[in-house]
């Protein structure tokens, strides 16, 4: 079994009836077939990209199942055909989650490699064994501790 997405366009002026009643067709085409179906989102109408057969919005769905391959020639077959459609796409994700998941467990792998970080020491000079001292002030100002007064006197 694969997982697939099956993204198709419906005509603006389909009834809702009509889309509900083509969407369950395509789930019962699915289910029949021996596939599952993970969800089903329907976005609703949608400006569309360019003209496509006349059409500037469209009624978009989008249902994500797991199904044989040898189900998907039957369902682009009856999008082709159906007078609703104006357009569709299916892709196969199983491979991209694949990857997905691997790189997850590697960075998990890595996370737990590593040891907790902690903060870094102060700095030596080079040559010294004393860590380095705070910067000193810029010329003619007062440091810490001593008040403009004393450098009056």
């Amino acid at each position: 079994m694969r997982i697939y997405e099956e993204l198709f366009v419906l005509k603006p002026d389909a009834a809702d009836e009509d889309v509900d009643t083509f969407v369950q067709g395509i789930e019962e085409l699915i289910r029949s077939n021996g596939g599952t179906i993970e969800k089903t989102d329907k976005w609703g109408k949608r400006r569309l990209a360019y003209d496509v057969r006349g059409y500037g919005d469209g009624i978009y769905v989008l249902i994500v199942f797991a199904a044989p391959n040898t189900l998907i020639r039957e369902l682009e077959r009856r999008l082709r055909v159906a007078d609703v459609v104006i357009k569709y796409i299916t892709v196969r994700v199983d491979e991209e989650r694949k990857r997905l998941a691997k790189k997850q467990r590697m960075r998990e792998r890595r996370a737990q490699s590593k040891p907790p970080s902690a903060p870094a020491p102060a700095r030596a000079f080079p040559g010294t064994e004393e860590p380095a001292a705070v910067a000193a002030p810029a010329p003619g100002r007062p440091q810490e501790g001593e008040s403009e007064a004393s450098e009056e006197a």
